[in-house]
């Protein structure tokens, strides 16, 4: 479901279930962004005057929420799961492992950053380009590396 005024650039692809897909009043989602709950109970919301950015993949296999006000840079990958990685079972007969992701309001997230399952980035932090976030972020801080940790507080 689309709210009012939101800007949908060329080859964006929402995916499999778009009627699981919620973005906010004038959202703007640039070229080659995919977005995909894939499932049927896989629900992704996009808040209000949130930017995501070209080439930016969120898939949901539980829950995908991001808050209003964000900034999401080129190139940023978001999945709420992963596989099991039992030895002696092959990697594709394993289970699909997953815990939703909550992006607070008034986040920037740099370029190429990985955003894993399970995390919730609190309201006001940045996530530094390239980073892999694994663990929680507190509201106003700056992580980065990889994984991803605490560098300084958004003053």
């Amino acid at each position: 479901m689309l709210g009012k005024s939101v800007y949908l650039d060329d080859n964006v692809k929402l995916m499999r279930f778009p009627k699981n897909i919620f973005i906010g009043d004038f959202a703007f989602i640039k070229e080659g962004a995919r977005i995909c709950s894939c499932n049927q109970k896989a629900i992704i919301s996009i808040g209000k005057n949130t930017s995501i950015g070209y080439h930016v993949f969120i898939f949901a296999s539980e829950r995908i929420e991001i808050g209003d006000d964000c900034m999401i840079a080129p190139f940023v990958y978001l999945v709420d799961s992963d596989h099991g990685t039992e030895r002696g079972k092959n990697m594709n007969a394993q289970p699909n492992i997953t815990s939703p992701i909550k992006i607070g309001n008034d986040v920037w997230i740099g370029t190429g950053a990985k955003i894993l399952k399970g995390v919730t980035i609190g309201n006001g932090a940045i996530i530094a380009a390239g980073a892999v976030v694994k663990d929680d972020v507190p509201p106003y801080m700056v992580v980065g590396g990889v994984p991803a940790k605490i560098i300084s507080e958004r003053k």
